[in-house]
């Protein structure tokens, strides 16, 4: 049986030419299903927790498809591909809200840092216990799905040198996390944090990883993987969900696949490995030479994702949905969304006309799925 699973998908709104152009206090007033965040220029929406890939298919570009209609009747504006303030501008904060505490607080702690886009994946597990599990072992892996998903090369419209600019830059919140021992350890902490005030509140827990619920830290139901960048093409998203859900099945069914159990590493000494593999992978993505959590060997990103890829293939194969994990051996042949945007860009394109024609690129293949299989009857996975 598949998991339930969703999507919270954050994205910037401008100009066909890549200006991003604040418009979310204006989205969310006239359409449904749509939240600000505390920068206007991005706005996000939130897919229902489906167990058919071919329906989270649908819920990913419907939204986008209303909105651009929207947009387009306020002038000219679209959508925007990429994680950072690829053309500008990050010296300044545009809030969505002036009236919100909370956004104040954001603002004047972190600045434009936080004006990033993202896609955070939800994967349904109910038992608690189990849960934490699963937040123990996607944690010490995080930087493999950042390493897939990288999208954010530019800020301002330079270089910076990091393949993913955004988490490079992002605020973790609070600075130390620990690897959850049990469900108990995540509820004492939480309550932690919220008495030191290094949380504001049960939803400033801004890590790789995070237990999530109804009734944080106590009703929990699912895992939130957030370290993604905005991974723009939806069949791409689609196979890095299907990497995730194989990963967390395996775990399911090899209750020893635990990095307490299978590491010969201190749940400290892990997360000082896990936190110089998000850096490292923060740079140079695939290419990243990682320190693997179980033995401490050296191996790089694409290398250590096709071994994780073959182990879960029979498991995504026997649930029948292998052919939706299968686009991940494109990513890692051709590279993700950073290194095909600065092999365009070494090859003398600037920035401005990369993000342009991404821009249309977007908009072309949205189209083409929406007609494809978002009308009649969906076509299947045939294994």
């Amino acid at each position: 049986m598949l998991q339930r699973k969703g999507f919270e998908i954050e994205i910037y709104t401008g100009t066909p030419q890549g200006k991003i152009i604040g418009l979310s206090d204006l989205i969310t007033r006239d359409l449904e299903n749509f939240v600000t965040e505390p920068d206007s220029r991005n706005v996000e929406y939130i897919t229902l927790p489906l167990k058919s890939y071919e329906d989270l298919l649908c819920a990913l570009v419907k939204p986008r498809q209303t909105l651009r209609k929207y947009l387009q009747r306020l002038g000219d504006y679209t959508l925007i591909p990429g994680s950072t303030l690829s053309l500008g501008d990050s010296s300044h904060f545009y809030r969505s809200d002036p009236q919100s505490a909370y956004h104040s607080y954001i603002e004047n702690t972190y600045g434009t840092k936080v004006v990033t886009a993202s896609v955070h994946i939800n994967i349904e597990v109910i038992d608690p216990e189990l849960l934490m599990q699963a937040c123990r072992l996607i944690r010490v892996e995080a930087p493999l799905y950042l390493a897939l998903t990288a999208a954010s090369p530019f800020l301002d419209d330079a270089v910076t040198g990091y393949h993913s600019t955004r988490w490079q830059m992002f605020p973790k919140t609070p600075e130390q996390v620990p690897l959850f021992m049990n469900h108990a350890h995540f509820i004492h902490w939480t309550k932690e944090q919220l008495e030191l005030g290094t949380m504001q509140n049960i939803r400033h827990l801004w890590s790789s990883v995070r237990p999530n619920g109804p009734d944080r830290p106590y009703d929990l139901n699912r895992l939130e993987l957030r370290i993604c960048d905005l991974v723009i093409d939806p069949i791409s998203l689609l196979a890095v969900t299907a990497l995730l859900e194989a990963r967390l099945v395996q775990m399911f069914e090899n209750p020893s696949l635990d990095p307490l159990i299978m590491s010969e590493f201190s749940p400290r000494e892990l997360l000082k490995i896990t936190d110089e593999n998000e850096k490292l992978v923060s740079a140079n993505s695939l290419d990243a030479s990682l320190i693997h959590w179980e033995n401490g060997r050296t191996v790089k990103a694409k290398d250590w994702i096709d071994e994780i890829y073959q182990e879960v293939w029979p498991t995504a194969k026997e649930r029948g949905f292998a052919c939706f994990l299968s686009p991940l051996q494109k990513i890692l042949t051709q590279g993700n969304q950073a290194q095909q945007w600065l092999k365009l860009y070494n090859s003398g394109i600037s920035i401005t006309e990369i993000i342009s024609q991404g821009i249309k690129e977007l908009q072309q293949q949205e189209t083409d799925l929406v007609d494809l299989l978002c009308t009649s009857a969906l076509v299947g996975c045939t294994d």
